[in-house]
């Protein structure tokens, strides 16, 4: 207060040449918080004139007051209606995609059963939302076909024909028959004119090899080729075994059988080069062996078809590897 006015408009003058200065080499300034709150405050005692000048505009400032005033005000959103627990929705679409005939209180009702509180109004926007569509939903026949190959895949047989070529440009046909349950593959026999009667005799050749058990079989699924002819089917009927024919050109109801094919062409087939019948039969054969004893399967929890699921093998310290298919395939052992 005592200072004079010539030091005070001195000193104004330095402080707006620094000023000058760092606004130079300052192009956006960041304040804070609390320096907003000062030049806020500040800027309403110096005249109109001098406010445009300040590294803030007026309207910066007027920003600033509405922010504080909505943080200030801000009221927390109501809670209403807890959301749902992502466990109860995932249930809901399991029980509604493994279920096609269940409506939402169906639904609704099971949650219940299995201890899970809801109204029976929350399956509703679940289901819609995953798209499962209203009760009965319809599946293609890919689906149909699947429901029925799980529920009779304790008595199911699947057979079909793949080729395979010599070295002569000879090709040969393989017929094939899987046991779904266990992914067992047999083969009856290979030739190079799969005839009506050829099929019918390898047919007659499984079941008798299969003696009391083909008792256990009750289905047989099969493709629409002219060599499975009524002839074919009959060898099965007398056996209380039914024929079901897939649609046509629909492999991929017959999965089982292409997936067998899929991996004898990839893992023993398109790796050999095959001389005649005889070797054409010894291949496939072995790796029939190879499919049935060592091959592990995702459908039996990585088992093979021969494998007990109730033992569990011990470690051992010998490893021993033998080579089947003619070097093809390593397979390996504990050593006893």
């Amino acid at each position: 207060m005592s200072r004079s006015s010539a030091a005070k408009n001195a000193e104004i003058l330095i402080l707006r040449h620094e000023l000058a200065v760092l606004r130079r080499q300052v192009t956006a300034p960041k304040p804070g918080w609390p320096e907003r709150a000062l030049l806020a405050v500040v800027t309403r005692l110096i005249p109109q004139a001098l406010r445009e000048r300040r590294i803030v505009s007026p309207r910066t400032l007027l920003a600033w007051h509405r922010r504080l005033v909505k943080q200030k005000w801000t009221q927390p959103l109501s809670t209403g209606r807890p959301p749902l627990p992502e466990e109860i929705r995932n249930l809901i679409i399991r029980l509604g995609t493994e279920n096609p005939r269940w409506g939402f209180r169906r639904v609704h009702d099971k949650l219940r059963r299995t201890g899970h509180k809801a109204s029976p109004a929350t399956a509703r926007p679940v289901l819609r939302a995953a798209g499962p569509g209203p009760a009965p939903r319809r599946q293609p026949t890919r689906g149909k076909w699947a429901v029925f190959l799980k529920a009779q895949a304790s008595g199911l047989l699947a057979t079909d024909l793949f080729h395979v070529d010599t070295i002569s440009l000879q090709r040969l046909y393989a017929l094939f028959i899987m046991e779904v349950r266990t992914r067992t593959i047999h083969i009856p026999g290979v030739t190079a004119h799969p005839t009506t009667a050829w099929a019918t005799q390898q047919a007659r050749q499984f079941l008798w090899q299969h003696g009391d058990r083909a008792a256990e079989f009750t289905h047989l699924i099969g493709d629409r080729d002219a060599k499975f002819t009524a002839a074919f089917d009959a060898v099965f009927t007398s056996e209380d075994i039914t024929v079901a024919k897939i649609p046509p050109r629909s492999p991929n109801c017959n999965p089982h059988a292409e997936r067998f094919i899929r991996s004898a062409r990839e893992e023993c087939t398109d790796r050999v080069l095959l001389f005649d019948r005889g070797h054409a039969e010894k291949i496939p054969h072995d790796y029939a062996h190879h499919f049935n004893s060592h091959r592990p399967h995702q459908g039996r929890d990585q088992l093979a078809p021969s494998d007990n699921p109730n033992v569990i093998p011990l470690p051992t310290a010998r490893i021993k590897r033998r080579q089947a298919i003619a070097g093809l395939i390593n397979e390996y052992h504990q050593a006893s």
